[in-house]
């Protein structure tokens, strides 16, 4: 049986607000909120997290789908609902999700983590010259 990343794992270490800028509890409270869009339970309550790291600015997130053959489209939905709800955590500055033994997870992994693009903000439009 997995353990449950919430209470730590044996041999780990707890993380010190000292060493770090986020809050890891705000990251804990916000992977806790994410629901299984098939199932309707929380991801955290079926034991999926299989790794979270927070380093500085950065978290990194590893979860296993239900099952290998989960449709694509709910372990995607999964994972950028994980990104995007740690994103909204104060001093995080990257995540990094990851979804294994899911045979669209190469795939899933490619999508959810590619970078932005450099400007998706809105220009004003030029102004026209008298």
């Amino acid at each position: 049986m997995r353990g449950s990343f919430l209470y730590g794992k044996p041999g780990i270490q707890p993380i010190r607000m000292s060493e770090q800028q986020v809050d890891i509890k705000e990251v804990q409270r916000q992977v806790s909120k994410i629901v299984d869009p098939e199932i309707g339970m929380p991801i955290v309550e079926m034991n999926l997290i299989d790794k979270l790291d927070v380093k500085g600015g950065d978290v990194d997130v590893e979860y296993h789908a239900t099952t290998q053959f989960c449709p694509p489209v709910f372990a995607m939905k999964i994972s950028q609902d994980l990104r995007d709800s740690l994103m909204l955590v104060k001093g995080v500055k990257s995540v990094r999700v990851i979804v294994t033994g899911h045979y669209f997870a190469d795939a899933i992994n490619r999508q959810v983590n590619k970078p932005a693009s450099p400007d998706t903000t809105q220009k004003e439009p030029p102004q026209k010259q008298p």
